[in-house]
């Protein structure tokens, strides 16, 4: 679609092979006038019929008018003219009813739409001032370029010169960068690769408009445009940075963590992004900040853009289909990546942020856990009850509870005096402890010393508030102060009280909560001050209208920056410390889930979905939330299985139970006060229901851990929206009901009350039911399917092979039992899969080789296992069965190694045969004619 900025004449084409040769001469602009004062400065404007005389103060970071006189004209044809859809947003301010006197201060065109939920009613006009692109010059890497400016905004301190940097990073990736060349701003200390040279055969081209300033970034080959930001002016105050770019397609994904279905809609919708303790609600700013979006193409390709920013930030997406980034602070850091394909686009993403960590097997079991177990013995008896189920469980958690007074690194002696001997027996069974910890701590004397507290006094490791005291708020134990992780001191102070907390209580994991971090008072008990961090010129909507609503203060001081700029990055730094303190104590791999996440929070931790509610509509939002985390580089997810608040009933706690199976990261948890929901209190129907879904999960484990391995060294996604296999079937992009684990395994739940059947789109292909192989044949079509209650539709698709094991109750019991494998053939009669296996919890298994690879193909009636790498000590798994789905003529013969063995064929034809016996660690075929 056109956008009503026309591209203006004075266009520089990128040279060489990254655009069209450059025409024209670049002009060398004058340096801009003298910089905005401190404390005053006047604008003056005539146009829309309104002279305004501006004079402004900086009164808590707002202007305010001298004088405002308006002629009576009507409103010019060039604010007419721009149609709805493509009107930018000239008066953001949320908390404000914008009117035409407002509107035409700021040289914006009004014009009065039916509703307020729609178009803007002040937006720019296709002439108002923005940058001027001054010099560009070629670099080693790219290029590098000024712009000036020399009408002022209306937001304080604009940023009259920029630097505009663009590295063509790879043939994929594009890096454009936008700083201040005068001034040091603020910029995320992330850690992200640095390229050596110029990529050779970009799949982009790049096109800059001088006046006004503007990138256009096309897919060489179609030409579509990827990025055209001359649509809107770029904004660059001190406090207040916006950008706006056309998008090519409807088709948007990503921009968490908020909770709205996988697909978004560019219905004039604003995301806010600063992390926040609230309940996942629809339209609010959750717990996470990724400012990264997937975007198809109307010819199913696909890119991806990524705002490395960690500042509070809105998103504003319009039906143009458009895409506008505001953010009160930082630097505007961009990175493009061309794909071509969402996979890839992915995979692009985690090259810059970081792959994900390999979690340890155990972390892929299930894992139970409740606020309100009362002690330790009660935990205890619910482990009991699970065994004597013989229902699989790998890991018992607590909540708060066990804590004294509510204090992290402490255990209520009177009732969770027996902890330790939990852990041991959970230990003795093949079982695993994880446990909560806070980051807020406990600052309260009135119960005499508390070591936490006192250590981090003396060595400063608190956030400060401007006078150097620390800042103290209000969590579960009362008052309390808040670990500075930007400091390299917090780390040590943190592994020391875990080192000392563990020899206690030897826990295995660890879970972070609380860490946006959350704050029973607005900014602090003593308030926050009245400056421009804590009150900034604009604030984004976030939920509570402020930046300290249910949180520290921005202007808190930490080691690295304020907390106006650190603010989203406490959970991600809280999760460093943390891996950083388990590896030192534990020695094997870390496993960590936490609430609160940000960009490369993969490489240290999971992630739960937060507080969500014993609700259908809540069961059906964890799809959209396992797809996003899976695009975020946190493929290890999942949300609290039968839900966290209120009182579940049984049918949902079944389903959910049977979703839950298939979250990469699978956890039942329940509030205080409400009904237990752990399988054992249900129904003998219900609890074998339940039962039989964790049956499945862990028969599937080595296809699980396998996809985590190939997470880990490349970044695939685990669980995956069906798009990503099918990009070029358009009825895939919506849908967030099924999703794939990995390529091969489609699963698709009910969601809904009282039903007995499910409807689910199957693309073009066969496809097979997992527990019988009876075969489906579609041409892209929903499908309505049997599912009573003790059931739960999980498909292969065809050309798959996937490694299978005889389950167990736990991950330990599980791993030493044989394979079972299942061969799913395409049309063609072939398929493919693979398997990775280690030890499970050592550390960088695959760096030090301490691993074997297997690959499995089918082709002209032949099963192959294939070693491509075997370095463990002892290869003792076996292989005892083969399955082959889709075999359309009875065979005659069967042989292993060429040695005749028995089968089976049965009428759906499935092919199958048992009691091979034979070793993973050596390759064997076997044939069927």
């Amino acid at each position: 679609m056109k956008s009503y900025r026309k591209l203006p004449t004075h266009v520089t084409h990128a040279p060489g092979p990254y655009g069209e040769e450059e025409e024209e001469e670049e002009e060398e602009g004058n340096e801009p006038g003298s910089p905005p004062a401190k404390k005053t400065l006047s604008l003056r404007w005539q146009w829309l019929g309104v002279v305004v005389i501006v004079g402004a103060g900086l009164l808590g970071g707002t202007f305010w008018a001298i004088s405002v006189r308006r002629l009576p004209v009507e409103p010019p044809g060039k604010c007419i003219s721009v149609p709805e859809s493509q009107r930018f947003d000239c008066y953001p301010e949320w908390d404000t009813v914008v009117t035409p006197e407002l509107c035409q201060m700021r040289g914006c065109c009004f014009l009065q739409s039916s509703s307020r939920g729609g178009p803007p009613w002040c937006f720019y006009p296709p002439d108002f001032p923005s940058y001027t692109l001054k010099t560009l010059n070629r670099t080693e890497l790219g290029f590098l370029g000024v712009l000036t400016r020399t009408v002022k905004t209306y937001y304080p301190r604009d940023v009259l010169v920029l630097q505009l940097q663009v590295d063509l990073e790879t043939d994929t990736r594009l890096h454009i960068k936008l700083t201040d060349p005068n001034n040091s701003r603020y910029e995320v200390p992330l850690e992200v690769p640095s390229a050596t040279k110029k990529a050779e055969n970009p799949l982009y081209s790049l096109d800059f408009s001088r006046d006004p300033f503007g990138i256009l970034v096309k897919r060489r080959g179609s030409g579509v445009v990827l990025l055209n930001t001359t649509v809107a002016p770029l904004i660059f105050a001190d406090q207040f940075l916006q950008i706006s770019t056309l998008l090519p397609s409807a088709f948007l994904y990503g921009l968490g963590e908020h909770r709205r279905g996988f697909l978004h809609h560019l219905d004039w919708t604003t995301l806010s992004f600063w992390a926040r303790d609230v309940p996942p609600t629809e339209s609010y700013n959750l717990y996470g900040v990724h400012p990264f979006y997937l975007n198809m193409e109307e010819a199913g390709t696909t890119h991806g853009v990524f705002l490395l920013n960690s500042n509070a930030m809105e998103v504003v997406l319009q039906p143009a289909p458009a895409l506008t980034w505001r953010t009160v602070g930082g630097i505007l850091d961009f990175y493009i990546f061309l794909g071509p394909d969402p996979s890839s686009v992915v995979q692009q993403y985690q090259q810059v942020i970081g792959f994900p960590t390999m979690p340890p097997f155990w972390g892929l079991g299930f894992h139970l856990c409740r606020w309100g177990y009362g002690s330790s013995n009660q935990t205890w008896q619910t482990v009991k009850n699970m065994r004597s189920y013989l229902i699989p469980q790998d890991a018992q958690w607590n909540d708060i509870d066990y804590m004294e007074g509510s204090r992290d690194f402490t255990v209520d002696p009177g009732h969770f005096g027996t902890l330790p001997q939990l852990v041991m027996d959970l230990h003795k069974h093949g079982q695993y402890y994880v446990l909560i910890l806070d980051p807020a701590i406990s600052s309260s004397q009135a119960t005499g010393t508390y070591a936490p507290y006192d250590e981090g006094l003396k060595k400063g490791i608190f956030i400060n508030i401007t006078h150097g005291q620390p800042l103290i708020g209000q969590v579960w134990p009362g008052l309390t102060a808040f670990p500075d992780f930007s400091n390299p001191e917090t780390h040590q102070w943190w592994l020391e009280n875990l080192n000392v907390f563990h020899a206690r209580v030897p826990f295995d994991g660890l879970w972070i909560d609380m860490n946006e971090p959350s704050n029973f008072k607005d900014g602090s008990v003593d308030g926050c001050t009245s400056g421009e961090l804590d009150n900034p010129p604009y604030t984004p909507a976030v939920l509570g209208g402020s930046l300290f609503a249910k949180t520290i203060c921005a202007s808190a001081k930490q080691s690295l920056s304020f907390h106006y700029d650190l603010h989203n990055l406490y959970g991600l730094m809280e999760a460093k410390a943390t891996a950083s303190a388990l590896i030192a104590i534990r020695g094997k791999r870390p496993f960590i889930i936490s609430r609160s996440t940000f960009p490369s929070q993969g490489r240290y931790s999971g992630h739960w979905l937060g507080d969500n509610r014993s609700e259908w509509k809540d069961m059906y939002w964890s799809i959209p939330g396992l797809l996003n985390f899976n695009l975020f580089g946190i493929p290890l997810v999942g949300a609290d299985i039968c839900g966290f608040s209120g009182s579940t009933t049984e049918e949902l706690c079944t389903r959910w139970m049977q979703l839950g199976a298939f979250y990469p990261f699978a956890r039942n948890h329940n509030t205080k006060d409400a009904k237990a929901q752990d399988p054992v209190v249900f129904s003998p129907s219900a609890r074998t229901a339940m039962k039989e879904a964790l049956m499945t999960r862990y028969a599937l484990l080595p296809y699980l851990y396998t996809l985590f391995h190939h997470a880990h060294r490349r970044g695939d996604t685990v669980a995956r929206p069906l798009f990503f296999e099918f990009p070029q079937d358009k009825n895939t992009y919506a849908l967030d009901q099924q999703f794939l684990w990995g390529r091969n395994l489609l699963v698709t739940p009910v969601l809904e009350p009282g039903v007995d059947a499910v409807i689910g789109y199957f693309p073009i292909g066969v496809w097979y039911d997992y527990y019988t192989g009876s075969s489906l044949q579609s041409q892209g079509e929903k499908v309505k399917l049997a599912a009573p209650l003790n059931h739960i539709n999980v498909h292969i698709r065809e050309g798959a092979v996937l490694p299978t094991q005889k389950p167990d109750i736990t991950t330990w019991m599980s791993s030493g039992n044989p394979l079972l494998l299942v061969a799913a053939l395409s049309q063609e009669g072939m398929a493919w899969g693979d398997l990775f296996w280690d030890d499970g919890e050592s550390l960088d298994t695959f760096e030090r080789g301490n691993y074997s690879y297997v690959v499995f193909n089918v082709s002209q009636n032949v099963f192959t296992s294939s070693v491509l790498h075997c370095n463990l000590e002892a290869i003792y798994i076996t292989v005892d069965g083969l399955t082959v789905y889709g075999v359309q003529k009875q065979p005659q013969v069967v042989t292993v190694n060429g040695k005749e063995i028995p089968f089976s064929y049965m009428e759906n034809k499935v092919l199958s045969m048992s009691g091979l016996n034979l070793n993973l660690s050596r390759s064997f075929s076997i044939k069927w004619i």
